[in-house]
């Protein structure tokens, strides 16, 4: 009889997140939230704390998404297996830049972040009902100059709409992308080297 995989739960809706963990072969199931426009979020109060951080912000965020996430597993009476959370934000000028409230704001991010430097942190949080723990990956980004014209063709596609800073690094607005330092997959969203070492703390084989 051979054994039952083992598996996580994953707080997240994010394509970009189930994908990269198909990657690197994880089994997981999409841990689903009843309520709010971002489903995902709804026990999360996104706003920044005076004077908080954006390491402090991005990390709080997701370990409550984590958290939130076993509430519900304990609520609902699932099979317990451990709640992966992540949460990923920008910081430009010490200031915090989320995901667009509309295209209008999503033009005005772009428009910031053309030809500068900014930086992306993904913080993951992992929890097991008894221990938890997280991570932070930080990188950086540097963006050609846009043009209005650029701006106005890629808000327009739809793609900046979901994602934290406007823009998608696996997508369309790789060719604004100049130089980066730091992880590929942590700027996508989920970054592998840190959600692999947080899982083998968990116990999951990979």
């Amino acid at each position: 009889m051979s054994a039952i995989p083992p598996r996580i739960y994953l707080a997240s809706k994010s394509p970009r997140r189930r994908e990269l963990l198909r990657q690197i072969g994880v089994q997981f199931d999409v841990m689903t939230f009843r309520g709010g426009e971002r489903g995902e979020d709804a026990d999360v109060d996104e706003t920044p704390l005076p004077d908080e951080d954006v390491e402090r912000y991005v990390e709080r965020l997701a370990l409550t998404k984590a958290e939130a996430g076993m509430r519900r597993v304990m609520w609902r009476k699932m099979t317990r297996h451990p709640v992966l959370a992540a949460d990923t934000t920008l910081e430009l000028d010490g200031e915090i830049i989320g995901k667009p409230e509309s295209a209008e704001d999503a033009r005005a991010i772009l428009q910031r972040l053309s030809g500068r430097t900014h930086r992306v942190l993904t913080a993951i949080a992992v929890t097991d009902g008894v221990r938890t723990r997280s991570r932070i990956s930080s990188s950086e980004v540097s963006f050609r100059e846009l043009s209005e014209a650029d701006i106005r063709h890629y808000v327009a596609s739809g793609e900046p709409m979901d994602k934290a800073g406007a823009y998608g690094i696996q997508g369309r607005a790789a060719m604004f992308i100049r130089e980066i330092h730091g992880s590929y997959s942590g700027i996508m969203g989920l970054p592998l080297f840190e959600t692999a070492e947080l899982l083998e703390v968990f116990g999951y084989p990979l």
